[in-house]
Formats: structure tokens, C-alpha cells, sequence
């Protein structure tokens, strides 16, 4: 079958496919990472089938054996011998780190040796080295990672030998990684791949399983951070090599593997891996939605032109400028001034600090404090701060996360509470409340609330607009607002300030 592939790589790949691949050689550091286990009767092979016009042409040739349990390491020692002009290198791991584990350490050894372009190939000779060109030719025109596919021609493989069953669990994998990724790759699940490394080093990819689905798993982040990533086809071979891979086990983990990345973009569940410091220095985003809780309080809000108003935590203050536009006046409020606030005045302030000081006392109508209440180091001197500069009869609008959302319910259920960087448990929250928590804070310290309504994440803002995840969106509203306690993401209480307990006893004892 090699002796075929060969030949077949003759006629397949063209001149121009060839030259281009001779050009980026000579002007970058190419590296071809070889992941070995158990291949000792496949490893001399394997470097025997890479084209002989480019293997000196290599910064280096290097493979690393996971701990194999037979002379695999050994072969590869032998395969030095053999090619003395070819910079070979082998390494063995102290012990076995499975397939993504080994990835791991070709990546950082790539990185170390600051090779510009490292191509993953598989020392059991499953991927056909011949096609070494062609892959390589994918960078000539500034590609960030270029997958060999077997399936850009899909009958092609079933005639290589690709049992039925892969084909369809291939296809099918697929088909559901494109959907929750808004990607058309024509496979997921090359083993034959190459990544330019100055993109490597934008990826937490060190974070990734150490199991089979790690190629999933890098996917996933070359997407999130906007490689610009080309297929190039190549053909099938399967021959007698031995399959580690527990294909059930393994599609429940691509499938998990995207799921958690979606659940992480909606701020539901954190992952370190899928972390790519997109919310480092803006954690906030305007919701656009119609079913969110920003456009609810912008339509519902009891803002009228001979009112006073004030947004607290009002970030870059984009809410305010709404506000401003109907109040009399209005003043947007943040630790860092707010620059997007229109008309409102913007100022810095410490929520943390006795604001009412600098704001004033009785001096608002309405009050807006969305999302800020969980970040207050004590959430109780800020809700008497707030009652402070409230009128009496004046609205408070507030909204926090729900700590009582069914996700969280079943996640600690099975033991999961992890932090991160948004959603319910971001971790700059320092307090977390349920509806009826919050509801019996405001309470306490004055309020009298009047409504809670609870919202759905915002699916459509951060994960897309298609038909089905609309669709999700609109029955997870039904659900938050029939029974918010359970189903709903965050939720919104208006509440009204009463009077102040020592003006009624002022007036109650000594009435002018």
C-alpha cells in the first residue's frame, strides 16, 4: 500500500506544490514532530517515505516515545544512524503522557527552539509522509495551521481502508464540531497536521487533555483566537498498525470538548484551556438582545424628563448615555470614569466608599445598579449608601446573578464549583445571592420591592444568532420568567425607597 501512495504522490502533488514548499524551507524553520508509541516495527518506515528532496531540508527531524513498551526508542537511535545528514533527534518520556500529553512536549520543544512551522506526524505510519510537500506548500501563503484531510474527497477513504464505521463516526464527529464551532472543515480528526508556532504560543494549548481528543481541544482555541487555518487533501491508508483510541470514549470527549467551550463563552462554566484572555481587560459587554436585561430596563425603566438619575457600576457607561437622553439629568458612576456616557455625568468613584458623601443625599429619583452588587466587598454598606441618595418613593433597579440557576444546582450535585473569569462565578464576585437572599437584603435596609424578573443568559449576544439557538433563547425566557428561581441566569428587582425610619419619627413625634 506505501509503494501505491507513493506513487500516487507522484502524480498528485504538482511542481508548483513542490516549489513552494522548497521556498518555505529555505526561508523558515521547519520542524517535523514525530509522536511515537508502541511503533517499532513502523518507525524506520516512516522516515524511509519522507521524500528524500526535502528530509536534509529540515531544521529537525525529532521524535518523542511515550514511554513504549517495545525497542521503539531504540528504532529511532537506529534511524539516526541510518540518515547522518538529517538532523534526527529522539527522546523518550519518563513516563507514558498519552497522545495529547505528547503533543504537549513536541509544542514546548518547538517553542524552545524557536522553529517557525512544526508538523505533527504519527510514527505509526497511518498519515502518509509523502505528502509532506503539500502540507508544508499550505504556508507559503500565511497560513496559521494546515490540516491534511482525508476526507476532503470522502469516498476516497473508505477506498484507503478506513473502516465503515470511523468513516461515519468521522463525518458525524464532524458534522456536530462545525455546528457549535461556526466552522466547515472537512475533518476534525487528522493526526497529520502542521501549526506555524508564533500561534502556538498565543494558546493556552498546554492546558489541553492529554488524551485523544487534544487535537479537538486545539481546534477549538485556533478558532476562538482567528487562525486562519487551509486543508490540503491527502489520501487513506490503513494497514496493521494497532489503534489505541477507545472510539466511543473518544467522540463523548470531542463532544464535551466543544460543549465546555460554548458553556465558557456564555460565562456558565470555566475552563483554563479555552481561557484566551479575551476578557482580560473588559469583562462587560452591552447585550443587544431583545430578551436580555439590559434592553429590558432600557424600555421598562420609569425614567421621566423632570427626573434625576444615577447609574451605579455604570462601566464604560454606554447604559447611562441611553438614560441621559430621557432624565433630566443623570450621572454615570465607576471606579474608572466612564468615556461612553454621552451627556451623563461622568464620574471615578469607589463603590466600596461611602459615595453617598460625594453624591448626595435624597438627591435621585431612580437609581440603576446592574450587575455590581455581587462585586461590593460588603453589598450591605452599599445598599445603605444607595438608600441614602435615593428620594424617598424613588425606584431602585438591581440585578445580580443567580447563584440558585439549575446549571449551578447540578453542577455542585456532582461536585463542580469552579471559578472564573464571567457569568455566575466570576471570580471578582465577592458575594452570591438567590432571589430571595436579595430580595431580603433590600428589605432590610429600606426597600420595599415591587418586582423580580428573571432573564435567560445571553445566547444570542455571545454565542449566535441562528434558528435553533434563538429558539433555545426564547423557551429559556419562558422558563426564567415563569419560574426564575430555578431557570433564570441573573434577574432584575425593582424596588421602591421608603421613607427614612428617622423622618417618620421625626414626624410622628415632633410634627410641625
Amino acid at each position: 500500500m506505501s509503494s501505491r501512495i507513493q506513487e500516487l504522490a507522484k502524480i498528485e502533488i504538482s511542481e508548483a506544490e513542490r516549489h513552494r514548499a522548497q521556498e518555505v524551507l529555505s526561508s523558515q524553520k521547519v520542524a517535523v514532530f514525530i509522536v511515537a508509541y508502541n511503533a517499532e516495527k513502523k518507525l524506520e518506515a516512516v522516515f524511509d517515505r519522507i521524500p528524500a528532496e526535502i528530509r536534509d531540508r529540515f531544521a529537525e527531524i525529532f521524535v518523542i516515545d511515550d514511554s513504549s513498551q517495545d525497542r521503539t526508542y531504540e528504532v529511532a537511535q537506529k534511524v539516526k544512524l541510518k540518515y547522518p545528514a538529517t538532523n534526527i533527534q529522539a527522546y523518550r518520556t519518563p513516563f507514558n503522557r498519552g497522545y495529547g500529553g505528547n503533543q504537549k512536549l513536541g509544542y514546548l520543544y518547538s517553542l524552545e527552539k524557536a522553529y517557525d512551522i512544526v508538523i505533527l506526524l504519527h510514527g505509526d505510519g497511518q498519515y502518509a509522509p509523502e505528502y509532506l510537500p503539500r502540507v508544508i506548500a499550505g504556508f507559503a501563503d500565511g497560513a496559521d495551521a494546515v490540516f491534511a484531510s482525508r476526507m476532503m474527497n470522502k469516498t476516497s477513504a473508505l477506498k484507503g481502508g478506513m473502516p465503515l464505521y470511523k468513516w461515519v463516526g468521522n463525518q458525524v464527529l464532524t458534522f456536530i464540531e462545525n455546528k457549535f464551532l461556526n466552522t466547515n472543515l472537512s475533518e476534525f480528526h487528522t493526526g497529520f497536521r502542521a501549526y506555524r508556532t508564533s500561534a502556538l504560543r498565543k494558546i493556552p494549548f498546554i492546558y489541553n487533555s492529554g488524551d485523544f481528543h487534544f487535537d479537538t481541544e486545539i481546534i477549538i482555541q485556533a478558532v476562538a483566537t482567528g487562525w486562519n487555518i487551509r486543508e490540503v487533501s491527502i489520501p487513506t491508508y490503513y494497514g496493521d498498525e494497532v489503534c489505541h483510541v477507545n472510539g466511543v470514549k473518544y467522540a463523548w470527549d470531542c463532544i464535551k470538548a466543544v460543549i465546555k467551550s460554548r458553556l465558557v463563552q456564555m460565562g456558565l462554566y470555566y475552563h483554563r484551556g479555552f481561557d484566551f484572555a479575551l476578557f482580560e481587560n473588559d469583562n462587560y459587554q452591552f447585550k443587544k438582545s431583545p430578551h436580555s436585561l439590559h434592553q429590558y430596563v432600557l424600555t421598562h425603566a420609569q425614567i421621566g424628563s423632570d427626573m434625576d438619575g444615577v447609574e451605579l457600576g455604570a462601566n464604560r457607561g454606554i447604559m447611562s448615555s441611553r438614560f441621559a437622553e430621557k432624565a433630566r439629568s443623570h450621572c454615570a458612576v465607576d471606579i474608572m470614569q466612564p468615556d461612553l456616557a454621552g451627556t451623563a455625568t461622568a464620574m471615578s468613584m469607589d463603590l466600596n466608599s461611602p459615595f453617598s458623601e460625594a453624591l448626595g443625599r435624597e438627591r435621585f429619583d431612580y437609581c440603576v445598579a446592574l450587575d455590581v452588587v455581587e462585586h461590593m466587598n460588603r453589598p450591605e454598606a452599599f445598599l445603605e449608601e444607595t438608600f441614602k441618595i435615593l428620594k424617598p418613593h424613588s425606584k431602585l433597579y438591581i440585578s445580580t446573578a443567580n447563584i440558585a440557576y439549575l446549571p449551578i444546582r447540578i453542577s455542585l450535585l456532582l461536585g463542580q464549583f469552579n471559578y472564573g473569569k464571567r457569568g455566575i462565578l466570576d471570580r471578582t464576585h465577592t458575594r452570591l445571592f438567590t432571589i430571595r437572599t436579595l430580595t431580603k437584603m433590600l428589605e432590610q435596609y429600606g426597600f420595599r420591592v415591587e418586582k423580580k424578573v428573571g432573564f435567560t443568559p445571553p445566547i444570542s449576544d455571545l454565542v449566535g444568532k441562528g434558528f435553533i439557538l434563538r429558539a433555545i433563547e426564547a423557551v429559556h425566557l419562558f422558563l426564567s420568567r415563569r419560574w426564575p428561581t430555578m431557570f433564570s441566569f441573573n434577574f432584575l428587582i425593582v424596588a421602591t425607597r421608603t421613607d427614612d425610619l428617622q423622618d417618620v419619627f421625626e414626624k410622628t413625634i415632633r410634627p410641625s
